[in-house]
């Protein structure tokens, strides 16, 4: 759910800035930053590229996966994703988008490094060489957003380090639902909601719940930045996009996903949603015209994306519609 966490941390940051009465753009600025921050944790999958270099080619593409994968859960929701070193870290990440070459500036920069650097220890100690490697990385994105943000944004210190709170902490509870839940206390052993939650006792269902929620996290992102640039959803939607109601032939066709094995259900449904979005046929009708009053045009960009969006989530309904009522009679 990598993209859900972002986009949601995104989605709330800005709704709350537009509440507080920001200025659009601002709302949308804290928005991405909090986005950038809630993205960070996974940072830590990087290990996992080890699993490639041991992976032979004549395993195929489900063999490189599977080793990937393997070894991804070796250092995979353990430092990145604990809500001390989250609590630890952004304040840090706020000092350093403290702006100026004052001595003062010069200070909070390095006690800001200093922090980081004693979680690298503290990682080193509490759990070995390889999650300090993990948690430099993580220092390291962190570094880079927060300068990043220094450099490009009036936004101020303060206001980096509540965005990359809640980023950082945003970020594990969706794993609750696609994986085996993140270490919350690290490096103290704590345990608090140890087992996953299980949204449906069928695998399959489980796995197309976690997606739905993936897609409502999208969605709500889109929302928000229609909301915060004056766009209309529904102008942006064509009714090319209820082509994906076809896809609920796959659960027919298939073998039901799960969790462990989702690689040909999440491409797939992709592959509908992309071919949706993209390919434009000669009597293409926009859903802003079925609805009895013409709203506004919307950039091409826009159309395509939002399309494709509906169109896999089109296609998700039909494919849960199909497979509940139809493939166990079947």
């Amino acid at each position: 759910m990598f993209v859900g966490h972002a986009l949601l941390a995104f989605a709330v940051a800005a709704l709350i800035a537009d509440w507080r009465g920001w200025e659009r753009r601002p709302a949308l600025i804290v928005g991405t930053v909090a986005g950038a921050f809630a993205a960070i944790p996974d940072i830590d999958v990087a290990y996992a590229l080890v699993g490639l270099l041991r992976w032979q080619v004549a395993d195929g593409v489900l063999g490189a996966s599977t080793a990937f994968w393997d070894a991804s859960r070796v250092v995979h929701r353990s430092a990145t994703h604990s809500l001390v070193v989250g609590a630890v870290a952004a304040p840090a990440f706020g000092l350093l988008a403290v702006r100026g070459r004052s001595d003062r500036a010069r200070v909070a920069r390095t006690g800001a490094l200093a922090t980081l650097a004693a979680l690298v220890a503290v990682a080193f100690l509490a759990d070995g060489p390889l999650t300090a490697v993990v948690v430099v990385l993580f220092a390291a994105s962190g570094v880079l957003v927060a300068r990043g943000v220094a450099r490009r944004t009036t936004l101020s210190p303060s206001t980096v380090a509540v965005a990359a709170l809640w980023g950082l902490w945003s970020h594990p509870w969706g794993d609750l639902v696609t994986g085996s839940p993140p270490d919350w206390f690290f490096p103290f052993d704590l345990p608090v909601l140890e087992s996953r939650v299980v949204l449906h006792p069928d695998p399959t269902l489980h796995l197309l719940g976690a997606f739905a929620i993936e897609l409502a996290a999208i969605w709500l992102a889109v929302a928000v930045v229609c909301r915060l640039t004056d766009r209309a959803i529904l102008a942006s939607v064509d009714r090319r996009a209820g082509v994906g109601v076809a896809y609920g032939l796959a659960a027919l066709a298939v073998a039901p996903p799960t969790l462990d094995v989702s690689y040909h259900f999440v491409f797939s449904i992709l592959g509908v949603g992309l071919c949706c979005g993209v390919v434009r046929g000669g009597h293409s009708m926009p859903v802003r015209r079925l609805w009895g009053r013409q709203l506004p045009r919307t950039e091409p960009t826009l159309e395509v994306a939002l399309t494709a969006l509906a169109a896999v989530t089109v296609a998700l309904a039909a494919y849960a519609a199909v497979y509940l009522f139809v493939a166990p009679a079947g």
